[in-house]
């Protein structure tokens, strides 16, 4: 590193004084300059199994939402699933812990998350109805809740349609990306075919049964449409058609867009850091940030997490059946960003890249490739210590934060 980027980065850094969301908020108010005219945040992580990013993006939520208007927190988490959790933090139903079961992935099911959940909730108790906080779902994955709501609402909605459930439409329920369910296709067009004679009939079923209760099944059946429609697909674009994974992150950008839409506050969105990438992932996956890159210009600010030593849970071999583990990592090499962030600041710190943009050691410095590390919600066997992702900062991250030890996420029983 040059003098000039090694002082750049001790200068600019933004000390956190703690990770607790009950925490002063003094070392956070520079934030509010950063990110004044910010309508989506992008609070992304390096791994989905480290306790500190989950303490640090709800240290953020806290101040997003007490101190900038922020009133949505927009979930890598099935869209379907995650209205219980919402009908939770905002009108009390249910329990906190069933919820978050409810969402079925093992990254959410914390006791770390639990605390979001119910500061969120505790929040919504006494805020006016223009500040409450919702709890949204932006991944096209599980759709069962969908499918049960549908299975409910159809003989009374469209009864001529009832029946269509107990074919292939059913099979995505709990599918992924690229999970190839048997009749994928036919699932989606099946869906597609139920969501059409919806619109088509809108009215005439809303004189039936209500407005509120046709548009609610039509939720359902787009959300139906979208596990479907990803589920089908390759992991990755092999004929010119967009593969599992790009379809995955268009399908997330359009929820949040469609959220900010309607949302009098900004939208916070918690994702990996993949997904909150202006740029691509996975070398050649367009990332949800870059739509909302696309769609927002600087409005969109995509927030790095990264961590310095210690250990993080995942799923060991890069499978999807084994229960994640504790997985145990050194510090990263001496040219990986970590590095170069903890040779000059040590302790945990956010540093807002835009700021440094025009300084030209700065400038080159994220405009050339680097490396950092990347976990997703499995890794494999023993060689994902040596694992570094490039990266060329300039297009991929507004601002980073890093946390200088990780220890593993808490799972609930």
């Amino acid at each position: 590193m040059t003098d000039e980027l090694q002082r750049w980065l001790k200068e600019s850094a933004l000390p956190l004084r703690s990770l607790d969301v009950e925490a002063s908020d003094n070392d956070l108010e520079p934030l509010r300059r950063v990110l004044d005219d910010v309508r989506v945040l992008g609070m992304g992580e390096a791994t989905h199994g480290t306790a500190e990013f989950f303490r640090l993006k709800h240290r953020l939520l806290g101040f997003l939402v007490r101190e900038m208007g922020f009133t949505t927190l927009a979930m890598e988490a099935s869209a379907s699933a995650a209205r219980a959790v919402d009908d939770y933090v905002v009108n009390g139903t249910g329990n906190a812990a069933d919820v978050l079961a409810g969402l079925g992935f093992w990254t959410w099911r914390t006791h770390e998350m639990l605390a979001v959940v119910e500061w969120m909730r505790a929040h919504n108790r006494t805020a006016p109805p223009e500040r409450v906080v919702r709890f949204v779902g932006i991944d096209p994955q599980r759709c069962a809740h969908s499918l049960a709501v549908l299975r409910e609402l159809l003989p009374t909605v469209a009864p001529e349609q009832a029946g269509i459930l107990d074919g292939p439409l059913g099979a995505p329920a709990d599918a992924g990306p690229g999970a190839g369910a048997a009749d994928g296709r036919r699932a989606l067009d099946e869906a597609r075919e139920l969501l059409r004679f919806l619109e088509e009939h809108r009215t005439e079923i809303a004189g039936r049964v209500g407005g509120k209760t046709v548009d609610r099944a039509l939720w359902h059946v787009r959300a139906v449409v979208a596990v479907a429609d990803v589920a089908h697909r390759p992991l990755r674009a092999g004929t010119g058609e967009a593969g599992a994974l790009a379809t995955r992150d268009r399908y997330m950008a359009q929820a949040v867009i469609s959220l900010e839409e309607r949302s009098a506050g900004g939208v916070a969105v918690w994702a990996h850091n993949g997904h909150v990438s202006a740029d691509h992932y996975a070398a050649d996956v367009p990332a949800m940030g870059q739509h909302l890159r696309k769609r927002y210009g600087e409005r969109y600010y995509a927030l790095g997490l990264l961590f310095g030593e210690g250990t993080f849970r995942a799923r060991p071999g890069n499978s999807a059946t084994r229960p994640p583990r504790e997985h145990r990592i050194s510090a990263a090499g001496p040219r990986s960003v970590e590095a170069r962030l903890a040779a000059v600041t040590p302790e945990d710190h956010l540093v807002d890249l835009r700021a440094g943009r025009a300084l030209p050691a700065v400038g080159q410095w994220l405009d050339d490739q680097q490396f950092l590390r990347s976990f997703g919600a499995a890794v494999p066997r023993v060689t994902y210590r040596f694992h570094m992702t490039p990266t060329v900062l300039g297009r991929t991250f507004d601002g980073l934060a890093y946390v200088a030890s990780s220890t593993p996420s808490e799972p609930l029983p």
